[in-house]
């Protein structure tokens, strides 16, 4: 066998394992999408895709004959089964007790067709090639296959075509593999069953193509069986999946199938998280907000007179620029993001907090649950220990700190670990119909007021808070009560386990 042929066999398995770790890339993504806890699920879908690959070559030893016509066959297989994985696994999100299954059984089928195919394209080299070049030359590009998915699936595919044409498209290369390879191996195929593999090739292709143009109707399908509501706006953006859905109640906004607000009474939580903090703050002029990209807790700081400057620090510009493209949340935040006293920075909060000097009468920290270790960190002591450089003498912060009814833990581990990042903190909570009880701090490196005064110029804009309600939030019920926690550390992330160890149950 002359060099060409050679570096199409080798072309082969560079392609087999790109697709292969893509399509179990995609179906990690999606499972930490559902079931939270992306380290966890992270794990299982890798794990569970090697141990297939090891089935896959065990089995392959009891292939015998008809070694082309069984590879090709394979990668039909796996063109099948991985290109319409994420569509089907998209499709099954509204179905948790289906999901897991069907999730779990398609890495491992992916799994062992992939594991099949390398030991039969070197049983089909060995001839040809010394087997100690052969094994390190197959290996080389098995290895490069796998750099190539880890760079092309976050910087290409997910941001510029999506999860589920993201799997459509790597099902149609590998159909094309098996097309291509019965021209490659055609010496080795018997000619009476030739045009049969081709045709099914063709078969395939067909099938993923209509699949591509079909990948917005489906996806549509998909997020309206989850969310229960018309999709309205969806985008992926390097970052996460924005999907805006609308029912009878109003608009509500999911970032990775989680859901950050619905209009009907977002005003209760943005105003609970907003006020307590800037009604704190003699004259606060200059005004920090962590996440928050959708605008609407700043729609609230903008209410102050005195406010000069706020700063909002979120990682994805498609979120901070999404009222510009959606008119119903423009309307719903009052523009706020487009106020000449309003400066976007996108950055990640944790490097931006080391890089920036200013100081800030007031922090905001809207955050979204820390359902994952990279949310998690935003929430450890050193990033609270950082948090102090920013703020003036007599600076206030408040936060989110998830539900003190549904998780006990997460949301103490929040107020303890302010605590032990130099903070005096007081809890409070606000009832918001869609969420249920939520948990709030209010935090100060010095002594914080006994309750915060609203200004009656402020009050009468409100919808949900007057002086009254707002002394109530700061009365923690007995079965909200202190909950001794261990301190969320970078080298730890504890608060992460705690919320998915609580949440889990009211899934």
């Amino acid at each position: 066998m002359n060099r060409a042929p050679l570096f199409l066999f080798y072309l082969n398995v560079l392609i087999i394992a790109t697709c292969g770790l893509i399509y179990e890339l995609l179906a990690g993504t999606l499972a930490s999408y559902l079931l939270g806890d992306s380290v966890t699920q992270f794990s299982l879908v890798i794990g569970i895709y090697l141990s297939a690959l090891g089935v896959g070559a065990w089995l392959s030893s009891f292939v015998e004959e008809k070694l082309a016509r069984c590879f090709i066959e394979i990668e039909l297989a796996v063109a099948l089964v991985g290109g319409t994985s994420a569509p089907l696994l998209f499709l099954a999100f509204g179905y948790i007790d289906w999901f897991r299954p069907l999730l779990y059984g398609l890495v491992f089928l992916i799994g062992v067709l992939v594991g099949l195919e390398l030991p039969l394209l070197m049983r089909l080299l060995k001839e040809h090639v010394d087997f100690s070049d052969l094994v390190s030359r197959v290996l080389t590009f098995d290895y490069i296959g796998a750099l190539l998915a880890a760079l092309l699936f976050p910087i290409l595919l997910v941001p510029h075509l999506g999860l589920v044409r993201t799997s459509l498209i790597f099902g149609i290369i590998n159909a094309l593999v098996g097309l291509w390879g019965t021209h490659l191996l055609r010496p080795l195929l018997s000619p009476k069953g030739l045009g049969g593999l081709r045709g099914r090739a063709m078969l395939v292709v067909g099938l993923l193509v209509t699949g591509i143009i079909k990948a917005d109707a489906i996806t549509t399908v998909a997020e309206e069986n989850q969310l229960a509501g018309t999709v309205v706006h969806a985008e992926s953006s390097p970052y996460q999946r924005i999907v805006i859905a609308e029912n009878n109640t109003g608009i509500q906004l999911f970032l990775n199938g989680q859901l950050q607000f619905n209009s009907a009474d977002e005003y209760r939580y943005h105003e609970a998280l907003v006020h307590p903090a800037v009604a704190s703050c003699r004259n606060a002029r200059r005004i920090l907000v962590l996440g928050g990209g959708d605008g609407l807790a700043v729609r609230e700081i903008l209410r102050y007179a005195t406010v000069e400057s706020v700063t909002l620090v979120d990682l994805d510009p498609a979120m901070t620029s999404l009222a510009d493209r959606f008119p119903p949340l423009a309307e719903l935040t009052g523009n706020a993001l487009r106020d000449s006293r309003v400066t976007v920075i996108n950055q990640d909060a944790f490097l931006w907090i080391d890089k920036d000097t200013a100081r800030f009468d007031a922090v905001i920290i809207d955050f979204p649950d820390p359902g994952s270790y990279s949310v998690g960190k935003l929430y450890t002591s050193y990033f609270f220990s950082r948090l102090r450089q920013r703020l003036a003498p007599q600076g206030v912060v408040t936060i989110q700190c998830s539900s003190p009814l549904v998780s006990p833990k997460s949301y103490w581990c929040v107020i303890n670990t302010l605590e032990k990042s130099g903070f005096r903190v007081r809890p409070f909570q606000a009832t918001v119909p869609t969420f249920g009880v939520w948990g709030f701090a209010l935090a100060a490196v010095e002594d914080l007021p006994s309750i915060p005064q609203l200004s009656p110029q402020v009050s009468q804009q409100l919808k949900f808070l007057d002086q009254r309600v707002l002394d109530d939030l700061f009365i923690m019920p007995r079965d909200l009560s202190h909950v001794e926690t261990e301190i969320n550390r970078l080298n730890n992330q504890v608060l992460v386990r705690y919320y998915d160890r609580e949440w889990s149950r009211w899934q």
